[in-house]
């Protein structure tokens, strides 16, 4: 019952923001999908016989002791200057890379921290203003990219590995070349007026 009352809710909300009736299927779709994962791996769990809640908590202490050393070692990088002087001894690279100097701490830190790429975000954004060219790159380098060192220490730290592999370097090819793109296409895609 609540599955058609939320599809309802869907095409009402749908048909206000004139979108057209072809995509009424798509978008119950898109809504069932999240519940329906969640119940059928809480079902799943009871048909095996597993006791979901010990096993979440167990999974969430082992979490919490990585996550914790994580962050710790990131205030320990940004209260000693170290990304501040990493940036400005890497800032010829990265402008080679198209990548604007001011955003460089901006890319060093995203990869590791999210709370602390978004603090440096917002400290740029905040200084330079929202509708700079500064304030769009460092917007789109937030949204475009994954805090990808701590997710993978976060999943190595739980599983126990030792070694990662290609995880890592693959992860941090990604985060430049969304860097880069952000600051290729930020100008094109939304220009300054």
């Amino acid at each position: 019952m609540q599955f058609f009352r939320l599809r309802r809710l869907i095409i009402r909300n749908s048909a206000a923001c004139g979108l057209k009736k072809e995509g009424y299927a798509l978008q119950t779709l898109q809504a069932a999908v999240v519940p329906f994962l969640l119940a059928f791996t809480a079902m799943y769990a009871v048909y095996r016989g597993t006791a979901v809640f010990p096993v979440f908590i167990e999974g969430a202490k082992k979490g919490m002791q990585t996550a914790v050393g994580m962050l710790t070692a990131v205030y320990m990088l940004r209260a000693s200057g170290a990304i501040d002087l990493a940036s400005a001894w890497l800032a010829p690279l990265f402008h080679l890379l198209c990548i604007l100097q001011y955003c460089v701490p901006l890319a060093l830190l995203k990869p590791i921290s999210g709370g602390g790429g978004l603090a440096l975000g917002s400290e740029l954004i905040r200084t330079a203003g929202p509708d700079s060219y500064v304030g769009r790159v460092a917007a789109v380098m937030l949204g475009s990219s994954e805090t990808s060192i701590y997710t993978i220490g976060l999943y190595a730290g739980h599983l126990g590995l030792k070694r990662t592999r290609y995880a890592i370097p693959a992860a941090l090819c990604a985060d430049l070349a969304a860097f880069m793109m952000s600051a290729a296409l930020a100008d094109k895609l939304f220009p300054i007026c």
